[in-house]
């Protein structure tokens, strides 16, 4: 049996899409983001870019109910159950634990992925060129950013041998250590995984540290992610330990490096999918897409409190360059 047919779709809980977009006057859209406002409303200002491009404005001929859950995931059925209520005909989902939430929702309504590091792993598509379902977007192709990532500190940490990786138990989690496993052995690199699902989970795992021999850390994304970046910067700089992050914030804010995708492309070229979709098209015929385009950040003075100094190759393909 396949992976995603584990899915609990629960007759209680699965809902029917019931609205059909020839009926529609004016499509709602519901935009559903498992973190805070206050740190992710550009990413909704460049959905509605996206759809300004194509002919689409909020409150003229497309109405966009965005919700937040302030970085509590348990409100996700809830939050998502609302919107369906209210005649959503497109669920735009940010990151995996909102896509899981809608899909469990709804087996019917189209839903628009943003930021999945692996939708097939989850079990949400059946592909990325042939999803089948009801679920389509963009994701994240994260084994190639976790070997870039990993190759950016091997360049700036000289003899890194040992590499704390501290994660979360997320959804599609054993993907992601099977391919940070992979890409570190494939470059010399032994890994000791840490797993953090708290704030004092974090200080521990920091702790921890100070009697390993770890040269750097890899914070993956996911939960661990800019709502706890000012814990996760202490904490690396109290250790006096070069970390690589997923997300620019972490190095606008003072950490060493980050490189990942261009969340803010992803979330423009996400109003493509809901436009082919209102225009009539099935997700089920369209790919999943990957990132195109990629940000490295980088924080000088953070590396020259470390003792480092960025390369040459790396400050040249730097994004932003900090300090």
């Amino acid at each position: 049996m396949r992976r995603r047919d584990f899915l609990p779709l629960v007759a209680a809980t699965a809902m029917t899409w019931k609205p059909t977009l020839a009926e529609v006057t004016m499509p709602r859209i519901g935009f559903i983001q498992a973190g805070a406002q206050e740190e992710n409303q550009s990413f909704l200002n460049a959905f509605h870019d996206g759809l300004s491009a194509l002919g689409w404005a909020d409150g003229s001929n497309i109405a966009i109910l965005d919700r937040w859950t302030e970085d509590r995931t348990e409100r996700l059925p809830g939050i998502i159950k609302e919107v369906v209520d209210a005649g959503v005909v497109v669920l735009v989902t940010a990151g995996t634990a909102a896509t899981l939430a809608a899909k469990r929702i709804s087996t019917t309504m189209p839903i628009v992925l943003v930021g999945v590091d692996d939708p097939v792993a989850i079990g949400v598509v059946d592909s990325f060129a042939q999803p089948r379902g009801n679920v389509t977007g963009l994701c994240l192709t994260s084994s190639e950013m976790i070997a870039k990532r990993l190759q950016l500190l091997k360049e700036l940490v000289l003899g890194l041998h040992h590499l704390a990786v501290i994660v979360r138990n997320d959804p599609g989690l054993e993907q992601k250590l099977q391919d940070i496993r992979g890409s570190a052995k494939r470059m010399g690199i032994e890994v000791l995984m840490l797993e953090a699902t708290t704030g004092k989970a974090l200080e521990f795992a920091f702790a921890r540290l100070r009697g390993e021999r770890c040269e750097a850390v890899y914070l993956a994304s996911g939960p661990l992610g800019p709502a706890k970046r000012a814990a996760i910067i202490s904490l690396a700089a109290e250790a006096r330990l070069p970390a690589i992050y997923a997300f620019r914030v972490f190095p606008v804010d003072g950490g060493l490096m980050a490189f990942g995708a261009d969340y803010s492309d992803l979330f423009r070229r996400a109003a493509g999918y809901v436009d082919k979709i209102l225009k009539g098209a099935n997700p089920a015929d369209l790919p999943v897409e990957p990132p195109r385009k990629f940000d490295l950040t980088v924080n000088l003075q953070t590396a020259q409190t470390l003792g480092l100094a960025f390369p040459p190759a790396i400050l040249a393909g730097a994004d932003e360059v900090i300090g």
